[in-house]
């Protein structure tokens, strides 16, 4: 009767343990996936400046921060390397702030100014499913981004990715 008893608190207990780490599992969990992608840029604060975006993110497995880098090419260039704290919407979207440096030089402002300032980046990243393709957006905020009169340069940027 005794190995009754401890067998139904081992089956009781098991079943307990089961059901969370199913529970667990159905979660969303960040996509996974390092890219290399390009697509158009728009810097919306110097006039309209249209460029292109050379993109990287290189996902970190099993926490949810990645490292990215842009180059924005418009009247001259930036690299706006950030880290990001990624945030999974779904199985195939993650939502994203990421926090770095714009690394630009010149006379000519890039579409996120001209000058090595502090950036905010939000953005989104969608997997495509059964393929290894991405299509990816986002915005940087560029502070005290000008040398003549400092101010925040804004520019948006998206396109299509492929994972590695």
């Amino acid at each position: 009767m005794k190995h009754l008893q401890y067998l139904g608190s081992f089956l009781l207990a098991s079943s307990i343990l089961g059901f969370s780490q199913l529970n667990q599992s159905a979660q969303a969990q960040v996509a996974y996936g390092s890219y290399v992608g390009i697509g158009p840029t728009v810097g919306l604060s110097d006039g309209v400046q249209v460029g292109g975006v050379l993109a990287a993110r290189y996902k970190l497995l099993e926490t949810p921060i990645s490292f990215r880098a842009q180059a924005l090419v418009g009247q001259s260039t930036a690299v706006v390397p950030t880290v990001s704290y990624d945030i999974p919407i779904n199985w195939q979207t993650d939502a994203y702030l990421g926090a770095g440096i714009v690394l630009a030089g010149g006379d000519d402002p890039s579409p996120v100014g001209n000058k090595i300032s502090f950036a905010l980046q939000p953005g989104v990243d969608y997997m495509v499913p059964n393929s290894n393709t991405v299509i990816f957006g986002n915005a940087i905020i560029a502070f005290d981004a000008y040398r003549d009169g400092g101010g925040t340069a804004l520019s948006v940027q998206g396109g299509v990715g492929l994972r590695f």
